[in-house]
């Protein structure tokens, strides 16, 4: 079973690949700026974007990313789990659902009233996952980009 913690800023070199491989499974490029930066904003005491690492006989094995917002529905702040990623030789060894169980402590110690998050209809192997540590809520997610 993997070791949960706080993200070090020593984990760079090991966090950066569970990165890359969770912006590869989406279909996303991210610049390497916005990388470093969104790594930067999990040791700036001031943001609320923190980072958790799964860690298993010396090696990142899992990554998950989350972060607290203000809520119209509530005065505690929400915390919404952004990225989740696991190994994928390691799926479905415990990795994703430890990362998911860390975040839901973390919340609850921070008195969030629910942690919450997003996921392709067609990301089955995960939502096998989801659909066994969470309900889904039935809302539809609407967005419209912008240019830079």
């Amino acid at each position: 079973m993997p070791v949960i913690r706080e993200a070090r800023p020593a984990d760079f070199e090991g966090w950066l690949p569970l990165w890359e491989g969770y912006n590869r499974f989406y279909e996303r490029s991210i610049p390497e700026a916005v990388t470093r930066g969104t790594w930067a904003r999990f040791f700036q005491p001031e943001e609320e974007m923190h980072a958790l690492v799964a860690e298993q006989d010396g090696a990142l094995t899992g990554m998950v990313h989350y972060l607290y917002h203000r809520s119209t529905s509530s005065l505690a702040p929400v915390c919404y789990l952004q990225d989740l990623y696991a190994v994928p030789a390691l799926r479905g060894q415990g990795v994703g659902r430890a990362l998911i169980e860390a975040v839901y402590d973390r919340a609850r110690a921070a008195g969030s009233p629910r942690v919450y998050w997003l996921t392709q209809e067609g990301n089955t192997v995960a939502r096998r996952l989801y659909d066994g540590v969470a309900e889904r809520s039935g809302f539809i997610q609407y967005r419209r980009n912008f240019p830079d």
